[in-house]
């Protein structure tokens, strides 16, 4: 996939607030009531579905490279640190851990220079001790729920 010019990334970031099926497409799909499903779909809208932009790759925008980063950190620090990874626009996602280290961070990068960068920005974090990188060499199960769905369909959850 090619990156995407700036027309179209103001077309994802228009769409990011609105891609959606029309509640009465979904409703008649399944057989309830329009004002039922537009109802329920505000509810989930608000309370559950992720924002549109976690359907834009990175890769769409020039940003080819995964990496995935333990931070060991002093823990009293975590909350500056948390609010510090916010601030790396290459951050993508960061989770607290059981086991060895404390933060996983997934970051994505144009390219080696571009992450090496990245990875100075999170080593000085106050806090921060050691961070330990990992590259993603290949997504061999892309991020899916639609077989947890399934599998609670076919269980009757």
């Amino acid at each position: 996939m090619q990156p995407l010019d700036s027309t179209d990334r103001r077309i994802l970031l228009a769409l990011s607030s609105a891609v959606r099926r029309s509640a009465s497409s979904i409703a008649s799909a399944l057989g309830l009531g329009r004002n039922t499903v537009q109802t329920r779909l505000s509810r989930l809208e608000a309370e559950v579905l992720d924002p549109a932009d976690r359907r834009i790759p990175p890769t769409a925008l020039g940003f080819g490279l995964l990496s995935f980063v333990q931070l060991h950190v002093d823990q009293r620090h975590l909350d500056q640190i948390t609010e510090a990874l916010r601030q790396i626009p290459e951050v993508l996602e960061a989770h607290g851990l059981t086991g060895t280290a404390d933060i996983l961070v997934r970051v994505a990068a144009a390219n080696a220079e571009e992450l090496f960068r990245v990875h100075g920005r999170l080593l000085h974090i106050e806090g921060v001790q050691r961070a330990d990188s990992a590259l993603s060499m290949a997504e061999l199960v892309p991020y899916r729920v639609t077989k947890l769905i399934e599998m609670t369909l076919d269980k009757g959850l």
